[in-house]
């Protein structure tokens, strides 16, 4: 270590991170940086992609199957019972590819946590491109398994007005993402609840908009019958109605993780304290702490691992970042009262 000179009046000191191989790693870790540097996109990015592709498939298929066989079946499985298969298969779903993928399996989940910093803006494209085709290859299977003389339409319509479609698809997303935001993404939440309270809101949601607007709640799907079908009669609706109430969900969460700050402070700090960073392999990232704040650096693909704790003193302190590898780093900065902001750097 090393002191640096004041910066800001602070006075810091310089703390470089090495990574630490086994001997087994040690002969392949450049080789494995050079590889990782050359690919356009990484392999652990491509098993997101795999894991939001695949659980999109699965939600609709088995969502859309339990409407079809209601419709053929004289209503055999009725509405809660409509309801508890997409809750299921969420809760299902969330426990099997969460910790992949983030589980997200939604576009207008995948744009709200970008639009609160909590989701890279540059992964969104791929993310909804995947789901959508996820959703468009299980409304194509449904439609070649229960294609017979009516050939039922597994997308949604407005049972009412527009207008009235619009609002409780919009409240209905929200209901969604707020659940979303606290149990998903408050440390302070439990955590190993997360997939029963989202899969419970999912089935409260469809119980009470499902027999006006089909509780799309999801663009995605929404979009793939409507692709299979040709059936787009009022879809802006179901794009539209849940990508704002997700958005409106998600930020109304954050803005209660600060009920302690003014309402300008608690939106300054939702758009400015969690910033993904692009940084080259050689740069230095620097992390700006005020009294009684910790910064923790961690590796993201060996959390277990070179985990790095730098506390600040009384007149705040710089934890400085200097990397050689290609590795993805976190840089957590939390307060008295444990508060998390979480600074991405993709290096």
């Amino acid at each position: 270590m090393e002191e640096l000179p004041v910066v800001d009046g602070i006075r810091a000191t310089s703390l470089r991170i090495n990574s630490y191989p086994s001997p087994a790693e040690s002969n392949t870790t450049a080789t494995t940086s050079q590889k990782h540097s050359k690919c356009f996109i990484s392999e652990h990015f491509v098993q997101k992609l795999i894991a939001e592709l695949v659980g999109t498939y699965m939600l609709i298929f088995a969502g859309c199957a339990a409407i079809v066989l209601n419709i053929n079946k004289d209503n055999v499985v009725t509405l809660p019972g409509i309801a508890s298969v997409w809750g299921l298969v969420v809760m299902v779903l969330i426990y099997s590819v969460g910790h992949v993928s983030g589980a997200h399996f939604n576009p207008a989940v995948t744009i709200a946590f970008a639009s609160c910093k909590r989701f890279p803006w540059n992964q969104v494209p791929a993310y909804v491109l995947v789901q959508v085709i996820g959703s468009t290859l299980a409304s194509g299977s449904l439609r070649l398994i229960f294609n017979g003389k009516e050939d039922q339409f597994v997308g949604t319509v407005p049972a009412g007005t527009n207008m009235q479609a619009f609002i409780l698809e919009f409240i209905a997303t929200f209901y969604l993402m707020f659940v979303i935001s606290g149990v998903a993404t408050d440390d302070r939440a439990m955590k190993h609840l997360s997939g029963v309270a989202i899969g419970a809101t999912v089935s409260l949601d469809i119980l009470f908009s499902g027999p006006l607007t089909g509780a799309s709640m999801n663009p995605a799907r929404s979009l793939g019958p409507a692709i299979v079908t040709g059936h787009y009669k009022g879809l802006w609706i179901y794009i539209i109605g849940p990508t704002l109430g997700a958005i409106f969900g998600a930020w109304t969460y954050n803005l209660m993780r600060l009920t302690n700050k003014s309402w300008g402070e608690a939106v300054k700090e939702i758009s400015e304290s969690e910033k993904v960073i692009e940084v080259s392999s050689k740069d230095k990232v620097i992390c700006k702490c005020s009294e009684g704040w910790t910064c923790i650096v961690t590796k993201t693909e060996e959390p277990q691992a070179h985990n790095i704790f730098f506390e600040c003193g009384d007149e705040g302190c710089l934890c400085i970042v200097d990397e050689t590898n290609t590795l993805k780093k976190h840089v957590y900065v939390y307060d008295k009262t444990k508060r998390r902001r979480s600074y991405k750097m993709y290096i």
